[in-house]
C-alpha cells in the first residue's frame, strides 16, 4: 500500500515538474509573441525605398517635424535642415526649428507640393515672411541633386527691415562624414561628406542676394562644426553655441553685437548627475548667415554620381525649373478635383492647393523601433524595428504616424497619387505581428520620442484603432474596377493587394477575435482607463474618440456600435479583395451580410428610449466630479495633507442598460452606409442631424450633443472636453458622403438626404475656408458654437479632407 503511495506520489511530482515547466514555457513563447513579426513576406521588399529602387522618391521633405529639412527614405539619412532667428529683438533668443505652438506663428505651411519633385512653402513670423522652396533633379545612383531657395521680406507693418540668420545644416545620423570648407575666415562656403546611402557629395552654401538676378548683399557669417548624439539634440546644442560677441557692421549703419554661433559649450548640470549619453556621436555641420531683409539665399545639393549634368540648378535655371512644376501642378491639381470649374474663387482653390500641400509636405519617413508590452511581459519590450511612411496629424503636435488617421490621410492622397497610397499602407502593414496586431501610434527614433508624454510611449498588444485603412483599400478598389485595363494604376494595385492579402487576413482576424463582445456578433473596443475614480467618463483612446462618453463603469459586457460598423465595412472590402484576387470569400462576405442585417443592429444597439443607436453596458447618468474630503485632525497644519483632488462622485449604482449618449458614436449605422436606404431609423438620424438643440451647427456637426448631460463637461480636473461637443472634420466628412450616399440612392428620405448634403457640406467648407483665411491655420477642431479653429494646428491631416467635400469625391 505504502509503495503505491510513493509512486502516486512520485507521479505527481513527475506530473507537477513537467506542468510547472510546461506552463513556464508556454508563458514565455507567450511574452515573445508580442514582439515576433508576422511570418508572411513583406508587402515591401527591403530595398523598395532605395535609391536604385525609386530615385524620385528617394530624397524628399520627410522631417515633417521641423519647419524645412529634407532626409531620404532610409533608416539612418543625413538630415538636412534650416534654422532661423531675429536679430536685435526684444525677445532674447527666439531660435526656430522644430514645428512649435509656442513659437506663435502668424501661419505657415506647404501652398504647393506634389509629394515628388517640388515644393513652396511659405512661413509667417512676427515681421517677416520665409518662402521655403525646393526643386529635385534626377541623375546618378543616389536620387539626384536638389536646390533650396530661401525669399525673405518684410511685412509692410514692420517699423525697419529685420536683421534674420538664416542657419543651414547637415548633420549625420550614426553613419556617415561630413567637412566643412571655410572661406574668408569663418564663411562656410561648402560641405563635402560621404555616406552609405549617398556616396559623394557636395552642399554649397551661395551669398544672399536682394533677389534673384540682383546684386550682393552685406552679411555676416558664422559657422558650427561639433558633433551630436541623436537628431533631436541639435537645437540644444545650437542653443548651446550661441555667443553675443559678434559684430553686425553693414556699410551703411551702425555697428550692432549680434547672437551667432560659437563654439558649442554642453550645459553644466550642478550637483546633478544626468546619465551619459552612450549613443554613438555623429557629424553636425552648420552655417549661419546674417542678413537684412529683403534677400534671398540659395542652398545646393549635387550628388557625386551625377557625371553629366547639364548645368547648375541655381538662379534663372532654378526659377525655370519651378515654374515648370507650378504649371504642372496647376494642372494636376485642375484635373483631379476640378474646383475651377465649380466657380470657387481663386482664393478658395488656393486654399485647396495648400491643404493637400501640406499634407503630402507633412509625409515623414521614420525609422526605428516601438515600446509595447502584453499582458505576459512583467516590463515593456522593444519591438523588432521598422520603416514607417506615412502622413502625419500635426506637424507641429502629432509628428508621427497614428494608425486610424492615415486611413482618413489617404482618402486625399489616394485621388492625387495612388502610390503614396500604396506605400503607407504596405509600411503600416509591414509593422504587424504574429497576432496580428499593429501598434497604433508610432513612436519611432529619438526624434519621435522626444515629442511624447512618457505615460503614451508603450503601446499594448490588446488595444485596437478604428481599421479605417479599409477606407483607403475601398477607394483603390474602386479605381481599380472603373480605371481602363492598359491604365498604370490598376496594373500596379492588384499585385500590391495580392502581397498584402495575407497580413491583411490576420489583421482582420486580430480584431474580429481579441475586441469581440459578449453576445454573437458584438464588439468592445478594448483598453479602456482603468481608474475609474479620476475620470467622470473613462476615457477609450483605443476608439479614436478619447472621451466620448461610454458606460460610466467600464466591464466585460459592453457593446459599442462604432466597433461593430468598423467591423461591417471592414468584412465587406475583405471580401472584395479576395473576390478579386480568386481567394476564398465566402466567409468574410458572410461575416459582412450578418453584421450590416439591420435587424440585428437594432438588436443589439438600437435604444428606444433615445430613439438612437447607442452602445450598452453597466451606466448610470448620475456621475460628477466633486472636491474629494481630506480628513485634517483638529489643531494640525492644512498644508501637511494632500491637496483635494476633483474626483468622481457616482450618486445612483450604475445598471445593464444603453448608454444614451447622443452624438457622433450613434450616427455610424449611418456614417459607414450599414442602415439600408429605407430604414426608418434613417428618419431619426437625420432628424436628430439637422436640430440645433442636437448635433445641428452653422458650422458643422458637434461631436455629442447639447441636450446630453456631458456636453462640454471636463472629464478631470486638467482634461477639457474633447469630443464632447466640438467638431472634428474626419466625421464630418464621413456624415457628409453618407449623405451623398443616401441621396443618390432611391428610398422614402432620398429628399431629405439631399437637402442636408447641401446644407452641410456648405456649412463645414465656409467654416474651415473662414477659419483659414483670418487665422492662417486649417485646426484640429472646430467651436461649436463660434466656429473658431481650436486645438493643435496647423492640422493638416483629416481637416484637410475639405478638398474633397470642395470637390464632390466620396
Amino acid at each position: 500500500m505504502g509503495k503505491v503511495f510513493i509512486n502516486i506520489s512520485i507521479g505527481l511530482c513527475i506530473f507537477s515538474l513537467i506542468w510547472f515547466f510546461y506552463a513556464l514555457y508556454m508563458r514565455s513563447s507567450l511574452a515573445k509573441r508580442v514582439v515576433t513579426l508576422h511570418p508572411s513576406s513583406p508587402v515591401l521588399d527591403a530595398n523598395s525605398s532605395s535609391a536604385k529602387v525609386s530615385p524620385q522618391r528617394f530624397w524628399g521633405s520627410y522631417r515633417p517635424q521641423v519647419y524645412f529639412g529634407m532626409k531620404t527614405r532610409t533608416p539612418s539619412s543625413m538630415v538636412t535642415g534650416m534654422m532661423w532667428m531675429r536679430q536685435f529683438s526684444d525677445m532674447d533668443v527666439n531660435l526656430r526649428h522644430t514645428c512649435e505652438q509656442g513659437d506663435r506663428l502668424q501661419g505657415y505651411g506647404w501652398l504647393m507640393h506634389d509629394g515628388l519633385t517640388f515644393g513652396v512653402q511659405e512661413i509667417r513670423d512676427n515681421d517677416f515672411t520665409l518662402t521655403t522652396e525646393f526643386v529635385k533633379r534626377m541623375g546618378g545612383d543616389h536620387g539626384g541633386d536638389w536646390t533650396w531657395r530661401i525669399t525673405a521680406k518684410q511685412h509692410s507693418s514692420a517699423p525697419q527691415a529685420p536683421v534674420i540668420s538664416l542657419m543651414f545644416y547637415a548633420a549625420a545620423d550614426t553613419q556617415g562624414s561630413l567637412e566643412a570648407h571655410v572661406e574668408e575666415r569663418n564663411r562656410l562656403a561648402s560641405i563635402t561628406g560621404f555616406s552609405e546611402e549617398l556616396g559623394n557629395f557636395k552642399i554649397t552654401f551661395r551669398k544672399p542676394v536682394t533677389g534673384e538676378l540682383s546684386s550682393a548683399k552685406y552679411a555676416s557669417y558664422n559657422y558650427l562644426q561639433t558633433v551630436s548624439p541623436g537628431l533631436e539634440k541639435l537645437t540644444d546644442i545650437v542653443k548651446h553655441s550661441l555667443n553675443r560677441r559678434f559684430v553686425f557692421s553693414p556699410p551703411s549703419g551702425e555697428k550692432r553685437h549680434f547672437i551667432g554661433v560659437d563654439t558649442y559649450k554642453p550645459p553644466h548640470h550642478q550637483n546633478q548627475q544626468k546619465p551619459t549619453d552612450t549613443r554613438k556621436e555623429s557629424d553636425f555641420v552648420l552655417h549661419q548667415v546674417t542678413v537684412q531683409t529683403p534677400f534671398q539665399i540659395e542652398v545646393l545639393f549635387e550628388s557625386g554620381s551625377y557625371h553629366n549634368r547639364p548645368n547648375q540648378l541655381v538662379g534663372s535655371v532654378m526659377t525655370q525649373e519651378l515654374e515648370k512644376r507650378k504649371a504642372e501642378f496647376d494642372a494636376k491639381f485642375e484635373k483631379t478635383f476640378g474646383l475651377e470649374s465649380k466657380d470657387y474663387t481663386q482664393a478658395q482653390i488656393k486654399f485647396g492647393k495648400a491643404a493637400l500641400s501640406n499634407m503630402l509636405g507633412g509625409m515623414g519617413y521614420f525609422y526605428g523601433q516601438s515600446v509595447v508590452q502584453s499582458v505576459y511581459n512583467e516590463y515593456p519590450l522593444m519591438y523588432p524595428s521598422g520603416a514607417l511612411f506615412t502622413a502625419v496629424p500635426s506637424r507641429s503636435f502629432f509628428p508621427r504616424g497614428f494608425l486610424w488617421d492615415e486611413g482618413f490621410h489617404q482618402l486625399l492622397l489616394s485621388k492625387w497619387d495612388p502610390q503614396v497610397t500604396r506605400e503607407a499602407i504596405a509600411h503600416w502593414i509591414d509593422l504587424i505581428n504574429i497576432e496580428g496586431w499593429i501598434p497604433r501610434e508610432q513612436i519611432l527614433g529619438d526624434e519621435a520620442r522626444s515629442k511624447v508624454p512618457a505615460e503614451f510611449v508603450v503601446q499594448r498588444n490588446e488595444n485596437a484603432n478604428p481599421p479605417t485603412l479599409f477606407l483607403a483599400l475601398q477607394e483603390l478598389i474602386e479605381q481599380l474596377s472603373s480605371s481602363k485595363p492598359e491604365e498604370v494604376a490598376s496594373q500596379l494595385t492588384l499585385p500590391f493587394l495580392r502581397r498584402l492579402f495575407p497580413r491583411l487576413k490576420t489583421w482582420f482576424e486580430w480584431y474580429n477575435t481579441t475586441q469581440a463582445g459578449p453576445l454573437p456578433h458584438s464588439y468592445r473596443w478594448r483598453g479602456r482607463d482603468k481608474d475609474t475614480n479620476l475620470f467622470l467618463n473613462p476615457k477609450t483612446l483605443t476608439s479614436g474618440l478619447d472621451d466620448y462618453p461610454r458606460a460610466s463603469h467600464p466591464s466585460a459586457d459592453e457593446r459599442h456600435v462604432d466597433l461593430h460598423c468598423w467591423m461591417a465595412l471592414s468584412s465587406g472590402i475583405m471580401a472584395s479583395i479576395a473576390r478579386l484576387l480568386g481567394e476564398p470569400h465566402q466567409d468574410y462576405e458572410l461575416t459582412h451580410q450578418v453584421l450590416s442585417d439591420n435587424n440585428l443592429l437594432n438588436e443589439l444597439h438600437w435604444s428606444e428610449q433615445l430613439r438612437a443607436f447607442s452602445d450598452y453596458g453597466n451606466h448610470t447618468q448620475s456621475v460628477s466630479l466633486q472636491q474629494e474630503k481630506v480628513y485634517v485632525p483638529p489643531g494640525q497644519p492644512r498644508h501637511q495633507f494632500p491637496v483635494a483632488r476633483l474626483v468622481r462622485s457616482v450618486r445612483r449604482a450604475p445598471k445593464q442598460q444603453y448608454v444614451n449618449a447622443l452624438g457622433y458614436v450613434s450616427l455610424f449605422p449611418f456614417l459607414l452606409q450599414i442602415l439600408t436606404p429605407d430604414s426608418p431609423k434613417l428618419e431619426h438620424i437625420l432628424r436628430d442631424m439637422r436640430d440645433s438643440n442636437k448635433l445641428w451647427t452653422p458650422y458643422g456637426l458637434r461631436s455629442l450633443s447639447k441636450a446630453d448631460p456631458l456636453y462640454m463637461k471636463r472629464n478631470t480636473e486638467h482634461d477639457a472636453p474633447y469630443w464632447r461637443g466640438p467638431i472634428w472634420i474626419n466625421i464630418n466628412y464621413l456624415a457628409v458622403r453618407a449623405l451623398h450616399h443616401y441621396s443618390n440612392t432611391e428610398g422614402p428620405y432620398q429628399e431629405k438626404a439631399a437637402a442636408l448634403y447641401e446644407e452641410l457640406r456648405t456649412n463645414i467648407i465656409s467654416n474651415v475656408y473662414r477659419q483659414y483665411a483670418e487665422t492662417g491655420y486649417i485646426w484640429e477642431q472646430y467651436n461649436d458654437s463660434t466656429g473658431r479653429g481650436q486645438g493643435s494646428h496647423p492640422f493638416t491631416g483629416w481637416s484637410a479632407l475639405t478638398v474633397l467635400m470642395m470637390a464632390e469625391q466620396y
